[in-house]
């Protein structure tokens, strides 16, 4: 993200107009690797390939904010691996960390790990390091501190439908888990922050959170992700959940959150509703079936329909409900930007 996207943004989480609606997308591995013409392997083993990947997309759309910027990531495994999950790698498809903990009693032997030492994390930030005086050369800086949150952690290191079912039956060992993984996740968040001086923001993607009632969204989401939002004093707090997101909107601006990025399934007027008008929106045409799926006509008319509904654009950033799909073609993206810019 350049200076100029940069201030953009600080722009919108201020609640100001920031003339024309911005545009923005997250871009990470399920579209970039492809879109740039290789494999997902290839991507995630060469720090040049994963450069000339992001340096692709920010030339051929440099209108664009994308967040985080030069995200140095190994797809859903960077966090558990630090915990012993054991990365399933393919050729060119996404890859998947495998369970840790066999059962929940597992939780009281789970140590902290050092995220400068443990698993993917010092290989990630090592890449940014490396990548630094190329990014800063091209005009950018590396703007976020990035991390999935607490529950999306947990429940890679359970199962998911493990984790859920805990979080019921066992909740004292649940606490105990998420206190573990979120005190990683401050160790992580601040690391990140420490070695790399132009960080302001912090990313957390937690889409378990969607999955919670609201009692238990207070209990086992709310503080864990406080914490994790408070490791570094940044002036973008940047949440991503693209599950359901009703439960967890109302909460956010205690939380620390000033940008939230939500299931295409709400609209920008009800998820404004929600949040009080206390955090700024990033959104919101459908992802997979509009975005990816569409012809650039069906795309140009939900970026309509979402302008329609949103209203009044201040504190927005045009987007799509999570982030960029898999194989969504560059005429779609032109065709956003052609109707945003109208």
């Amino acid at each position: 993200m350049n200076q100029g996207q940069w201030e953009t943004l600080l722009a919108v989480v201020a609640g100001e107009r920031a003339g024309p609606v911005p545009v923005a997308f997250i871009i990470d591995s399920p579209w970039l690797p492809n879109w740039a013409g290789m494999t997902l392997l290839d991507y995630f083993a060469s720090e040049h390939r994963w450069m000339a990947a992001n340096r692709q997309a920010i030339d051929r759309f440099p209108q664009v904010l994308f967040l985080p910027g030069f995200w140095s990531e190994f797809g859903m495994c960077t966090e558990p691996s630090a915990f012993g999950a054991r990365p399933v790698w393919h050729e060119d498809a996404f890859p998947f960390a495998e369970p840790v903990l066999a059962d929940t009693e597992a939780i009281a032997d789970l140590a902290k790990p050092d995220p400068a030492r443990h698993g993917l994390p010092p290989l990630a930030l090592k890449r940014l390091v490396h990548a630094r005086p190329a990014i800063e050369e091209a005009g950018h800086a590396v703007r976020f501190a990035v991390a999935r949150g607490p529950l999306n952690v947990a429940a890679f290191l359970m199962g998911n439908t493990e984790f859920l079912m805990a979080l019921k039956i066992e909740p004292d060992r649940v606490h105990t888990l998420l206190a573990t993984v979120t005190d990683f996740l401050v160790d992580w968040l601040r690391l990140q922050a420490e070695t790399l001086p132009t960080i302001d923001g912090i990313f957390l993607l937690d889409d378990i959170v969607g999955f919670l009632g609201e009692d238990d969204f207070l209990a086992f989401a709310k503080p864990y992700l406080a914490k994790a939002f408070a490791a570094v004093d940044a002036r973008v707090r940047f949440f991503h959940n693209d599950a359901a997101g009703r439960v967890c909107a109302p909460h956010l601006a205690d939380v620390g959150v000033n940008l939230f990025n939500f299931s295409s399934d709400h609209g920008l007027a009800e998820m404004r509703a929600w949040t009080g008008d206390e955090v700024a929106l990033m959104g919101n045409i459908p992802p997979r079936d509009v975005l990816a799926a569409g012809s650039p006509d069906d795309v140009r008319q939900a970026v309509r329909d979402a302008l329609d509904d949103a209203g009044d654009t201040t504190g927005l950033l045009l987007s799509c409900g999570g982030g960029m799909p898999p194989g969504t073609p560059t005429e779609n993206i032109e065709a956003f930007l052609d109707a945003a810019r109208a």
